[in-house]
Parts: structure tokens; sequence; C-alpha cells
């Protein structure tokens, strides 16, 4: 086990490139599946969940090799249905993305049930319902069994929003006979992405970016190359994490393109940031003040499907409204344990009250104080961090293999910008 020792109240300055988009890479690894053929994969972000990833795809007989810096070569040149380790299944949500491909692939997949982030229930019924609707049959006895004597292309109404079950759909129609339509899909980046990296390995998608996606199978897809996007909540994290020290950064390539919504919300929180070409830069100067709603009421931040503000946003936005002027009202209805994490920061000094397991209200600014703590899951991990970088004295963050689930060499990261930050050995 290790720990974080943070000092807080020191200003970040200097520069930092955000790794690969952890939510882009997990899918587009399951993908590699779907051909024979080598797929060269670029700026591979070293996590933890990658590596659980990489772990379950060897032991399905995936071949998988470093061949530079952040690149890997995937080659599925012959997969088999084996028995997963359960233990392994445990570590990552993103293991239920092995599904899709392995049911268009060989047929049969016998999957444990997926682990990852304890925030609430997290219904899998949307992956079973669009297999079952291409012609997968699905068994459960605590171990998923699925199978198939070939997929074939169906109209799919996803029953909701959910964004691995949208890539298990896309990943299982790619190969599927006939055409499909998915329909109420999710639209995030790293689906996009996932969508683009599979046109380029000759499968036929369309429509991509939208909630209604259309795919023709197509027999065989074949190798290819690609490069993984940057990950726009490290994007943004670095971002509260200047913001709450006062400091001023540039954070290079970090995929402009995608920030315009989470652009509009921070700056209800009184957070700017400047565009530079690719890269954005956050100015020591912040309003940080809370823009009330018409007639002074006070404001809500809600999470939304994308292309609106994404639930892994929530707990650093929480945070960073504890260092502004006014009260706001964030609402999280997808997961009843994300806010869970509130009162190590209540701890802290933060003027925060829960109304339910979904809603808390933040009252800022707050003079934060140092504590000893331990993350919860990945993005209340990272606020945590936030929030002791923030803080007056000396913080311990305990359990981080939790934030290094999602987040690559963060200490070193924010080191470099100035942070006092140490990682250390537990006794």
């Amino acid at each position: 086990m290790e720990k974080f020792i943070i000092e807080g109240g020191i200003p970040l300055s200097g520069e930092v490139t955000p790794s690969g988009n952890k939510n882009a890479a997990l899918p587009l690894l399951a993908a590699c599946l779907l051909t024979d053929e080598p797929v060269i994969l670029h700026n591979v972000p070293y996590i933890r969940d990658v590596q659980t990833m990489r772990a379950l795809l060897e032991s399905l007989g995936v071949s998988i090799d470093e061949i530079g810096d952040h690149t890997w070569r995937v080659q599925a040149k012959e997969v088999r249905p084996a028995d997963l380790d359960p233990d392994i299944c445990r570590r990552i949500r993103a293991s239920i993305l092995l599904a899709g491909p392995m049911t268009a692939r060989t047929g049969e997949l016998h999957l444990p049930p997926p682990g990852g982030d304890v925030i609430g229930r997290r219904r899998v019924d949307t992956h079973l319902l669009a297999l079952k609707k291409m012609g997968a049959e699905v068994e459960y006895d605590r171990t998923f069994h699925f199978h198939a004597h070939g997929l074939h292309g169906a109209d799919i109404l996803l029953d909701e929003a959910s964004v691995t079950a949208t890539e298990n759909a896309i990943m299982a129609c790619v190969t599927a006979r006939g055409s499909s339509v998915i329909r109420n899909a999710a639209s995030e980046p790293h689906i996009q992405e996932l969508c683009h990296f599979l046109n380029t390995l000759g499968a036929h998608v369309y429509h991509i970016g939208s909630n209604t996606l259309k795919v023709d199978g197509v027999e065989r897809l074949h190798g290819g190359e690609f490069t993984i996007g940057p990950d726009y909540l490290e994007v943004i994290s670095h971002v509260g994490a200047a913001v709450v020290t006062k400091g001023s950064i540039r954070v290079r390539n970090a995929g402009v393109k995608y920030l315009d919504m989470i652009r509009l919300v921070m700056g209800r929180l009184g957070v700017i940031w400047n565009v530079d070409g690719e890269d954005i830069i956050v100015p020591k100067e912040q309003p940080l003040c809370i823009e009330s709603d018409l007639g002074g009421m006070v404001p809500e931040i809600s999470v939304m499907p994308w292309p609106a503000f994404p639930t892994d946003l929530m707990s650093i936005s929480i945070v960073i409204a504890t260092q502004s002027n006014g009260m706001v009202l964030f609402h999280d209805w997808m997961y009843p344990s994300r806010m869970y994490f509130t009162d190590k920061l209540v701890g802290m000094g933060a003027k925060i009250v829960m109304c339910d397991p979904h809603r808390c209200i933040v009252q800022g600014p707050s003079q934060l104080y140092c504590e000893k703590m331990e993350s919860p899951d990945i993005r209340a991990g990272m606020a945590l961090v936030l929030a002791a970088l923030s803080a007056q004295g000396k913080s311990q963050i305990r359990n981080i293999g939790q934030i290094d689930r999602g987040y690559e060499s963060i200490d070193t990261k924010l080191a470099a910008m100035g942070a006092h930050i140490q990682r250390l050995r537990e006794e």
C-alpha cells in the first residue's frame, strides 16, 4: 500500500501534458479482439486499469508487446473463451467490454461479474439486451455466459444511454451480418474514438458523435494504427489543481474540441481559461465567484449524458466550489455514492450540506485544513488530492492505488509544476 503526503498552499506553475484517455484505451484494447491482424496503439496510458485489461486480454490468448514509449502492438491471432480470473474482473468495470467483441469473434464468453469504483449500483442489463437483440443467448449463475452462432444486425434501442453498453453494441455490430441501428447511444469522446478506430480497421460506422449510430456489418476487420486522444478528465483535474492553489499553468494537447460544455459549467463556478491552439492556459487571476441563476437563485450543476456535463467531473467541481464565493447545488442522479466523499471535505473545513445521496449544497469560499484521508474511488481520490493541495498543512491520502487506476504518475506531474507531494509506502 502507498500513500501521498501533500503540503498545501503552494501555487502551481509550469506546464503539463495529459496522458491518453483511460476510457478510450479500455474499449480500444477490447476491440482488438475483433481482428486477427496486428494493431498498433499509441499514447496508451500507463495506469492500473489498462494493465488489468491487458492481463484479461492475455488470458484470452492475445499477444501484447510494448514496442515504444506508450506504444503497444496488440494481436489477437488466436483467441479462446477461457475462464477469466474473477479477481481480475472485479478490479475494473471495463471487463464487461469483452462481452461484445468475444461474442462476435468466438461466439462464447464466460465472464465473472465486473467490478470497479464503489459509487452505487451499475447495472449491466443494457449490455445483455443489446446482445440478445442481435441473436446472442445470455445465462447468469454468478457468472455471465454468452453464446451465439453468428450475430445479425438489428435495430437496437438502448434502455439507457450507457457508455459501456453503447461500446459493446458497436463492437458486436461491426462484424455482424447485415446493418444495425443503435438508438439512444451515448456519444462521449471515447465512444467517438472507438468508432473512428474501428473504421480505420475496416468497419463501417456512421453518424459518429450522434445518439443514433448506423453500422453496416463487414465480414472481417484488418489491422491498423491509432493514437489515443488526451484524457479530458485529467485535463480538468490539472485545471482544478491550478485554480485551487491560485497558480497558473499550461495544459498541452488538451483536446480542446471536447471541452466546450465543461468550460461553460466551470465558468459558473468562476473558473476561466484561455485557448492557444490545442493548449489551454489557466491564468493565476480567477473570478472564483459562483454565478447565480436569474433573480439571485441558487444555481444547480447537474450531470447529464454527453455533450452535457459528465458525472466523472462532479467530485473535482465540488472541491473547486469550496474555493469559490457563493452557494451552489450539485446533483448527480446517476450514482448514489458519488458524493459520500464530501464528509472528508467537511472534516477539512468545507461548508457542505448533503441533501440526500444524490445532492449536496456547497457554500464557499472555505479555508481548508490538512487531514488524514483515504481515497474511496478514482475521481473522489483525485478530488481529495486537489483539496490537499489547497489546504493549510500536510495532508495524508491513503489507498492511492485507486487514483493510480485512472491517473498516470499524477504525483510526478504535479511535482513538476511545484506541488509538494510525496509518494510513500505504508509501514
